[in-house]
């Protein structure tokens, strides 16, 4: 099970996440929580802003919610989560404008590449999935984490779709490379540790299923 907590504000959030567990705490294990947070302005810890292609409102809906094609399902949505652990020692060792260049934007002002200037293997290059010649989006609603005594800063992904096929096809386009072998760069000073896939059901379907 997956509780995806969102809010304004931290306490609140904390405060849900006990509730919940003083309610499951005798029937479940936790195998892994995780408490991100806002950094600046929308930026992940390497420093680039995060979800700027995000799409909105209607297409938000239409990226992340299960429609007439699986009509047992629809209303739902599927997500998969990844924990990242960032080698920021590392990273920050690279000139900016090779940074830029493993993002494939601007690190400042978060301007987008050029297609001369954008590498083959530039992480947003390789997260462009097309189909029937239609860019096909998901939802992300990444967060930051760590903890500074321990060194230890990360990326929690976590992004929703109407079809798991589409986020799969962006990780293994990360992993395997677009073509094979033009994998995305950034893995080579972030390591993901975890990863799963969930099926997020609509209310209507939990209001169907008999007790």
């Amino acid at each position: 099970m997956l509780f995806h907590i969102r809010a304004t504000r931290m306490d609140m959030c904390f405060e849900m996440a006990k509730l919940v567990m003083d309610r499951l705490r005798n029937v479940c294990t936790v195998v892994d929580e995780v408490h991100g947070f806002k950094y600046f302005d929308d930026r992940d810890l390497i420093g680039f802003v995060d979800g700027t292609e995000n799409p909105e409102n209607a297409a938000a809906c239409e990226a992340a919610i299960i429609g007439d094609e699986d009509p047992a399902f629809k209303g739902g949505s599927y997500v998969i989560t990844q924990k990242y652990f960032h080698d920021l020692d590392a990273w920050n060792t690279l000139p900016i404008e090779m940074q830029e260049k493993i993002i494939g934007r601007r690190k400042l002002s978060n301007v987008e590449l050029d297609d001369k200037t954008k590498p083959a293997y530039a992480h947003n290059a390789l997260n462009v999935v097309t189909r029937n010649g239609k860019q096909v989006d998901i939802l992300r609603d990444n967060m930051p984490f760590g903890e500074a005594g321990k060194g230890e800063f990360g990326t929690y992904f976590i992004g929703y779709a109407r079809s798991p096929s589409v986020t799969e096809e962006m990780l293994h386009n990360m992993f395997v490379g677009k073509p094979e072998g033009n994998y995305d760069r950034l893995l080579d000073y972030s390591r993901p540790v975890t990863g799963t896939l969930f099926f997020v059901p609509s209310a209507d379907y939990l209001d169907d299923i008999d007790a």
